[in-house]
């Protein structure tokens, strides 16, 4: 039986096979947030340039949405460590199609592929518009997402764009507590849920169980 594969290393061998004071390559990297993305562009920024691709319609609200996108670019502002940011309008009404009859569905489970499917589908077409050598997405920072899910979808996306999908799992290496501190060092806005309106009504569940659970690992 095969053994679980490991997407930062393999993400880690790509990283290695570039050379060194060659042109960067291009990478679009799909954010669901600034926390999130603040510890994974720290990573990749040496490696490419990046468009900051924030596509996010799952987000329960305009206002959660606006709040997050203004995050991210403020994120990208302050660092210099993306090169392009693109907030691709809200389009809530996109999510709820993809989800139509997942709705209740536990978090974690088939909406949430749905979803994810959703999302880098749209991005991976976006890369390949924009002429980027690679995309991938932060999502897989949190301690709450399927690393292994996520670096199938997003392959699977890329395959049928024409754009390969760079393998990650971002929480190894400390690399979720280390969003955690650049969030703290920088201000940002962490919220206590993945989004869209099922997580946040699962979070304010176990609020109501445990009000005083710590509800930062998203």
């Amino acid at each position: 039986m095969p053994g679980k594969i490991n997407y930062n290393n393999q993400m880690s061998d790509i990283l290695a096979s570039f050379e060194q004071g060659a042109k960067k390559p291009r990478l679009l990297l799909h954010v669901c947030c600034a926390p999130c993305s603040s510890a994974v562009l720290e990573r990749l920024h040496k490696f490419f340039d990046i468009v900051l691709y924030f596509d996010n319609p799952n987000l329960d609200t305009s206002a959660e949405f606006d709040r997050r996108a203004l995050e991210a670019e403020r994120l990208a502002k302050e660092t210099d460590w993306a090169d392009e940011v693109v907030i691709v309008p809200y389009d809530p009404e996109t999510y709820l199609a993809a989800v139509k009859g997942l709705e209740g569905e536990r978090e974690g489970g088939k909406r949430c592929s749905a979803c994810f499917d959703l999302r880098l589908t749209r991005s991976a077409d976006a890369a390949k518009a924009r002429g980027c050598d690679w995309f991938t997405t932060t999502l897989t920072i949190s301690p709450r997402k399927n690393a292994g899910l996520l670096n199938e979808i997003g392959h699977s996306a890329g395959e049928r764009a024409g754009v390969p999908f760079l393998p990650s799992d971002f929480k190894k290496q400390s690399g979720f507590l280390r969003s955690i501190e650049l969030s703290r060092d920088l201000g940002l806005y962490r919220q206590d849920y993945c989004g869209c309106a099922f997580s946040r009504e699962e979070r304010f569940a176990q609020r109501e169980a445990q009000p005083s659970a710590s509800l930062t690992d998203k």
